[in-house]
């Protein structure tokens, strides 16, 4: 039996091009028009992959266990909703790339600790997922006087990313960084952008590219399910503040949830492995609340709780 490919390896549909021509349909026709071209897309891309239909089956039938006030049991018509969810997401982020998301749609919880961070000189690791929409913090960092925000992502895509960001907005304080791994290099450089008092975004939902690479088991969603120790690792390394980071869409605004996590982790070596499973275990905790808060907008489309990358 064929193994299943790595997510890294199931590739995206919606490539640089296909972002252009969206972003382009966007602007031209708003969001209505939009959806003509999404739905049908989404729709072919439920009916023909059938491992993401499985999987997203898989996680809806957890949340119905864990949670039978969400009123989902893990059907068909519950996965066809959580595509459609991801369609409205992909629209989302045209709109804050495009610059079409205004102050007035986003809503903060836990601000202020963080700018009480950031006034101090010192940046900090926010902990992202692949819950909600990342792309609304740019937003806020088109904001005059916000940090500089740098998101790490394992696309190689991110530089031409990086070119469509500029051409909507030349000013924009959002910078992708493309990683496959943390080495010495990246660290220094990362370094240097907590020096500066910038911001960093890893998300830490996903087990990482590079199969040398380290992960622990944590406990999620009622079952055992691999999470990576690289963002833990190279928040102990920057010896920075940690804050998770997460953004749902709610009654029709996007609101963002910030919450302290460490004043700065640490993992002793005669211990470490117990350590960090401990720490990745606090991180999956939280990354359940916020799942069960708004369970069709975590977009994982492959099987999760795989034990054997």
């Amino acid at each position: 039996m064929k193994k299943p490919s790595h997510w890294a390896d199931m590739g995206e549909w919606s490539l640089i091009w296909g972002i252009r021509f969206l972003l382009r349909v966007y602007l031209l026709f708003g969001r209505r028009v939009l959806q003509w071209f999404l739905y049908p897309v989404v729709s072919y891309y439920w009916l023909a992959n059938k491992p993401a239909r499985t999987a997203s089956q898989a996680y809806l039938q957890r949340v119905a266990t864990l949670s039978p006030e969400s009123d989902l049991t893990g059907n068909l018509r519950d996965s066809y909703r959580h595509f459609i969810g991801f369609a409205n997401a992909v629209i989302d982020k045209l709109a804050a790339w495009s610059g079409a998301l205004s102050l007035v749609d986003v809503e903060y919880r836990g601000r202020d600790a963080l700018l009480a961070q950031i006034k101090t000189g010192r940046g900090a690791i926010l902990l992202g997922s692949h819950l909600g929409n990342l792309e609304v913090c740019r937003t806020i960092a088109d904001l005059d006087g916000a940090p500089r925000i740098n998101v790490l992502v394992h696309t190689k895509h991110a530089e031409k990313f990086n070119q469509l960001l500029r051409q909507t907005n030349e000013n924009s304080g959002l910078n992708l960084i493309q990683v496959t791994e943390i080495n010495a290099a990246t660290a220094m450089l990362l370094n240097d952008k907590i020096d500066n008092g910038e911001l960093i975004i890893i998300t830490a939902d996903r087990t990482p590219v590079s199969q040398s690479s380290r992960v622990s088991r944590a406990e999620f969603l009622g079952a055992d399910a691999l999470f990576p120790q690289g963002p833990f690792i190279l928040a102990a390394l920057l010896k920075c503040p940690v804050y998770t980071l997460f953004c749902l869409k709610q009654q029709g605004r996007q609101v963002i949830y910030f919450e302290h996590f460490s004043d700065g982790l640490t993992f002793p070596r005669k211990n470490r492995e117990q350590a960090m499973q401990q720490i990745i275990q606090r991180y999956a905790q939280r990354l359940e609340h916020y799942c069960l808060m708004e369970p069709l907008q975590w977009f994982n489309f492959f099987d999760f709780w795989r034990l054997d990358e």
